[in-house]
């Protein structure tokens, strides 16, 4: 799917020489030069300078490193959807996850799940988490990924061409870094967001975030609101390297090692459910209907 040499490439970048990267990989350092060589030759591309004092990538090899990753997993996950694929008949439940679309709460339901559907059997289908990746899949959800766990409302169902089953009311929260001033504390105040750049989803994304916005910049003007357009990996490192603020659920606590999610005294919330298709298959539609038995139940649980 994939040039091969190029998890020798990533593993070059990040060793420093080719000795160390023939450590790693087991084999001998000539065939790691070989392998180099190879690759240059194919892309005409010079991709290191080679000095007595070791290995520096030059600005083609910068590029590359930073798209090779991602040009590595991207392949890995196109083989498990063309896998995913043949198993659609089946009674298989495909549950897409990535760092912003956890599958914990599914995995916490399935015991439950298949007290009604013992016949259905559920995979995880991990997926890259860009912009460009959610709006394809989410848009043709029932191909190779049957549902996905998120945050969502009607605005983003309708802009994603997609349904959603509401199994809770998340408090809206916001991360900090953990060397951030507000780390220390356990919960927030509105008044502790005052001088913060607090980094908010675009307008017209959320209607329960523009209601949190509005709310903000008509009384509370000392909080300076930043837009972002999509919630990914930049975003979170964004707000750890720049001790932004950034608006959080609780269940985004493991996306990201260095930021802490904590709740603030307002009274907002947003909802998280199942994304999925508008006309899902009839093992997708029993999956569904357990699976909000099960939400009712807790939550008459909860009322009791």
């Amino acid at each position: 799917m994939y040039n091969p040499q190029l998890e020798t490439f990533i593993c070059v970048v990040e060793s420093g020489s080719f000795n160390k990267a023939a450590e790693k990989l087991y084999v001998s350092p000539p065939a790691v030069i070989k392998q180099i060589n190879l690759l240059e030759e194919n892309l005409g591309l010079k991709l290191f300078v080679r000095t007595h004092r070791g290995l520096t990538p030059t600005k083609a090899g910068q590029s590359l490193y930073q798209d090779a990753n991602y040009i590595i997993q991207y392949c890995k996950d196109s083989v498990t959807r063309a896998r995913n694929a043949m198993q659609k008949g089946e009674n298989l439940i495909r549950i897409g996850t990535s760092p912003m679309t956890p599958a914990q709460v599914m995995v916490d339901l399935w015991p439950k799940v298949e007290e009604y559907c013992p016949d259905i059997k559920f995979q995880l289908v991990p997926f890259d988490n860009t912009q460009e990746n959610a709006r394809e899949i989410l848009a043709n959800l029932g191909q190779n990924i049957d549902v996905v766990a998120g945050i969502f409302d009607e605005t983003m169902l309708s802009l994603r061409k997609c349904r959603g089953l509401e199994l809770s009311r998340e408090p809206i929260c916001c991360a900090v870094s953990i060397h951030h001033r507000l780390a220390g504390k356990e919960r927030l105040t509105i008044g502790d967001l005052y001088g913060e750049d607090l980094m908010l989803m675009r307008r017209e994304w959320s209607h329960y975030v523009d209601t949190l916005r509005d709310d903000l910049w008509k009384n509370h003007p000392q909080i300076n609101i930043v837009d972002i357009d999509f919630y990914d990996m930049e975003a979170f490192n964004r707000c750890e390297n720049r001790g932004s603020v950034l608006m959080a659920i609780e269940n985004w606590r493991y996306v990201h090692p260095l930021l802490k999610i904590l709740r603030v005294d307002w009274d907002y919330t947003i909802p998280f459910g199942l994304l999925h298709s508008p006309e899902p298959s009839p093992v997708v539609s029993r999956f569904l209907e357990a699976v909000e038995k099960i939400a009712g139940k807790e939550t008459l649980k909860s009322l009791g």
